[in-house]
Formats: C-alpha cells, sequence, structure tokens
C-alpha cells in the first residue's frame, strides 16, 4: 500500500518541498530509504522503528520503501523523520491524512518530537509557495510564532499527531507573537561610552558609521582603546526592523544558535572571530556548506581584532562580501548563496611594535618590518573600508576629568534618527543603510551642490582617489548629512569624509 506526504527540506537558508512516498510490500521483512539522503536520514530508519512502537502502533513487518522526492536533489538532516513517520501509518492503515499538512520534526526512540534547526526559513519559503498548514515540534514554536498567515500546529510525540490528524485531540495552532514585546524584553549591552575617557574623533567616526552602516578601520598604539571602542560599538546600533531580524534570524536558525526560548534575534549580532580562525570559519562551506562568520555577521557587527594578525588569504575573501552583501559557496553538491551584509569594524597597531607614528612612544621596528605588517591589508581591501581613524594615546588629563562622557543612549537617539531618514529614502527598495546603496542608487540621492562638488573633485584629483573610494565619500557624507538632518549635502559634510580616507597615505605609501 502506497501513502504520501509532505515535507520540506533545506539548501543555504532556502527551503524546497520534499514529497515523502511510503510503500508496504509484501517480501521479507526490510526498511530503505532512497532519495540522496544523508547519513542522518538513512538512520531514521531505526528511530522511526523503536518511535511508532513505543507510541503503541504497530509497525509493518513488511518490506518498506521511502522515497524522498525528489530524488535527485540532495537531503540532510533529521527534519523528515516526523514526514516518514506519518506516511508510514498512513499506509499501513493505521492514520487516515485528510488535508495537506507539512511535517517537520526529528523522532525520538520514544516517539517523542524533537526540535530541528531551519524551522523559520522553511516556514517562510512554505509560505511564500502557499501552503497553509504545518505541524511542528513544539519546542520549535517560539520561532515559529513570528510567521502570520499560516496554521502551525505544535506538537510533543508521535501519538499527538496521530489523535490530531484523526480528530481525537484538538491542538490550537500558535498564536503570532509581536516583535515589538520581544524587543522589550531585550537586556540591552553592558558596554557603554560613558565610560570610555577621550577619543573624541574615533567615537565620532563610530557614530557615522552605526548611522551609516559603514566600514570602520581604527589603527593606534597598543592600550589606545580600539578594543574598547569596538566592544562598546553595539550600544549604539540602530534598532533592528522586523524584516532585518528575519534574516538574520533565518542563519541563526539554520546552524543551531538561536534560543529556542526566545524564537527571534533582537539585537544585531556582534562576531569576534579570533586571528587564528580558519577561511572557511570566516567566509562559510565545509562539506555542507554551513554559513560563516560574515554570515552570522549580518546585518550586524564582524569585529577583527588585530586585523594584520589574520592570514592574508583570510583577509582577501572578505573582499566580495565587502562589495556585494553577500557570499556564494560552492560545492561538489551544492552551490548556496548566504547573505553577509556586515558592518566591518577592525582594530590595528601601525606597526610591529605599535609605536610607529606615536607621539608618546618610540617605534623600534626596521621599515623592511613595518612594511611587511602592512603589506598583509591590500590597496583594494583598504578601499572598501569607509572610514579609517587614528586612535592615539588618552593623556592623564583625559583619564582623570571629572565631567562625565556622553552615553550611547544619546549617541544611539541621533543614530536611530539618521537611520529612520534612511528606511524612509529607500522606501520599497529592500535595503536599510546608506552603505549598500549601489553606484546608481548613490548618483540618484547624493546629488551635490557646486561647492561641494568642487571640493570632492579637488580630493580625488589630490588623493589619487578610486572610483570605489569616491562612492564611498559620498555615502558617508549623506550619513553625515542624516545626522545634522540634513536634506542636502553641504561643503562640511564632504570635508569630513574625505578627512576618513587620509590615513591609508600615511602609512600606506
Amino acid at each position: 500500500m502506497l501513502a504520501k506526504t509532505l515535507s520540506y527540506g533545506l539548501l543555504g537558508i532556502e527551503g524546497f518541498p520534499v514529497l515523502v512516498e511510503a510503500n508496504i510490500a509484501n517480501g521479507l521483512p526490510a526498511f530503505d530509504i532512497v532519495g540522496l539522503g544523508d547519513t542522518a536520514i538513512k538512520e531514521a530508519k531505526e528511530r522511526i522503528r523503536a518511535g511508532i512502537k513505543n507510541s503503541g502502533f504497530e509497525y509493518p513487518t513488511s518490506k518498506i520503501t521511502i522515497n524522498l522526492a525528489p530524488a535527485d536533489r540532495k537531503k540532510e538532516g533529521t527534519l523528515f523523520d516526523l514526514s516518514m513517520a506519518v506516511a508510514l501509518l498512513s499506509a499501513s492503515g493505521q492514520v487516515n491524512i485528510k488535508e495537506n499538512f507539512i511535517f517537520i520534526g526529528e523522532l525520538g526512540l520514544s516517539g517523542s518530537v524533537r526540535a530541528v534547526n531551519g524551522v523559520l526559513p522553511i516556514l517562510i519559503s512554505a509560505r511564500n509557495k502557499g501552503y497553509k498548514k504545518v505541524i511542528i515540534p513544539e519546542k520549535n514554536s517560539k520561532e515559529a510564532g513570528f510567521i502570520s498567515n499560516m496554521e502551525i500546529y505544535p506538537v510533543k510525540n508521535l501519538k499527538q499527531v496521530v489523535d490530531f490528524l484523526m480528530g481525537n485531540e484538538v491542538i490550537l495552532p500558535i498564536k503570532c507573537s509581536s516583535f515589538e514585546s520581544a524587543l522589550k524584553d531585550d537586556d540591552g549591552c553592558i558596554n557603554d561610552f560613558s565610560n570610555v575617557k577621550g577619543q573624541a574623533s574615533a567615537k565620532r567616526a563610530l557614530e557615522i558609521a552605526a548611522a551609516g552602516g559603514h566600514n570602520v578601520l581604527m589603527i593606534g598604539p597598543p592600550g589606545s582603546g580600539k578594543t574598547m571602542l569596538a566592544k562598546c560599538f553595539p550600544s549604539i546600533l540602530p534598532d533592528l526592523t522586523f524584516e532585518e531580524a528575519l534574516e538574520i534570524t533565518k542563519i541563526h536558525s539554520v546552524v543551531g544558535q538561536l534560543d529556542i526560548n526566545k524564537g527571534i534575534i533582537t539585537k544585531r549580532p556582534f562576531r569576534t572571530p579570533h586571528h587564528t580562525a580558519s577561511q572557511i570559519s570566516i567566509t562559510g562551506g565545509g562539506k555542507n556548506a554551513k554559513p560563516g562568520e560574515i554570515s552570522l555577521a549580518h546585518n550586524g557587527v564582524l569585529f577583527l581584532d588585530e586585523m594584520p594578525e589574520y592570514s592574508r588569504q583570510t583577509l582577501e575573501t572578505l573582499r566580495q562580501p565587502l562589495e556585494d552583501g553577500k557570499i556564494t559557496i560552492s560545492r561538489a553538491n551544492a552551490s548556496v548563496t548566504y547573505p553577509a551584509n556586515f558592518m566591518l569594524i577592525a582594530s590595528m597597531n601601525p606597526c610591529p611594535c605599535g609605536h610607529y607614528g606615536s607621539k608618546n612612544g618610540e617605534c623600534r621596528c626596521t621599515p623592511a618590518q613595518i612594511h611587511r605588517y602592512l603589506s598583509k591589508l591590500s590597496g583594494p581591501l583598504m578601499d572598501r573600508i569607509d572610514l579609517h581613524v587614528e586612535v592615539d594615546n588618552v593623556t592623564f588629563s583625559d583619564l582623570n576629568c571629572k565631567s562625565e562622557e556622553e552615553s550611547s543612549f544619546e549617541i544611539k537617539k541621533r543614530v536611530n534618527k539618521a537611520r529612520k531618514l534612511q528606511l524612509e529614502r529607500f522606501d520599497n527598495l529592500a535595503i536599510f543603510s546608506n552603505a549598500q546603496m549601489n553606484h546608481a542608487e548613490t548618483k540618484k540621492f547624493c546629488k551635490l551642490e557646486k561647492e561641494s562638488e568642487n571640493l570632492l573633485e579637488t580630493a580625488f584629483e589630490n588623493l589619487n582617489l578610486s572610483a570605489r573610494a569616491f562612492d564611498r565619500i559620498l555615502k558617508v557624507a549623506r550619513t553625515i548629512a542624516d545626522l545634522d538632518g540634513e536634506l542636502c549635502i553641504l561643503p562640511q559634510h564632504i570635508a569630513e569624509a574625505i578627512q576618513y580616507r587620509s590615513l591609508d597615505r600615511k602609512y600606506w605609501v
């Protein structure tokens, strides 16, 4: 006897429907699963056998074949367990499926239905395909609660699923959760700019970066506060929109880093991989083409402390994601594109000893050592960093100053105001900040008056800027104007944006 159920697979962060066909035929007892499944799927037959028996149902002692269609598409993970078990029970006449449900869940030996990774992207993909009814593990309820226009039923075990399908038990669909209420439960950030003495220019640059989504490189001697400034940076990042939060949550759900008690990411990611991290861990990849740190930092921050200590090959792989906001990982069995629209915050010393160009310390490095150290950062990579900031040691008077520094709360209010202007400006364009503008959008939204245009022309010729640097200066100037609440980009906005492109001429000559 043949029975069919519907499940969903994942390729990257996009779901695809999988038809589960279960056939029971005469012959010696056997259980085969076909359809290009991985080891976890092949092992599902043991979980299904024990789960059916321990739930009080009869396990068919015949030749069982389960096919996962399309059979030529690679499938992986444990999320097909529940669908296969229900299809087998339906083929043996123990349950009657009257409606077109999607079944998602891992089956335990006791018949329990366990949580799986990737429920959110699966539900979004299924909704976009027109599916309306889904049965998922109860522990994935929080995650599923942010999906509207679908009937999503949470279940604890296989027996409950069968009773629900047979009409013997009522399961209420999950109520849609409010993103605003999730934001109120946010614990906030423990690092505050009020704890950072001095460094006004660096704070200003980070405020601009947060407001427009720009990349920043901080150069300075050891102990000047570069790392502390970076750790305070999340406290001034603009509030997430619901659309941004969904994009972040999809990626974290796929890799299993989502807190199932919250169900959605409410704070922008702040990823800090160590300089010994491999290239694959940064960019993503491996056997199953999983997302890396740059994708986990999507709509948030990737902080690279002591940037020249990372391998040059790893740093060069950042060039394409910094430009395109995405990364494509190609393997023999799949090609997956992940979003990677992150802000790069990097810090570095100007030389191996750290005191080259410092006002206080004396550099002990030879010119060859300095050149070798700085050459780890290529010109094309530096060109993609919008703001270059020099961070020198603070003075005693700065540290001993009794006056209070401006708090992150006050800075964030200005950042949120500027980001709100950008969201209104880019309405229906699927971008959220000035840094995401392409060349055509930059020309449209960054028009200059004659005086500002003359100033930029002079800088372009004298500093020998590239076309990419030209566009990035315009985007930064647009952000500075937004912080000032100005509709037009004024000469002072262009001048401030230009000054953040001068340090690569000082150190990389």
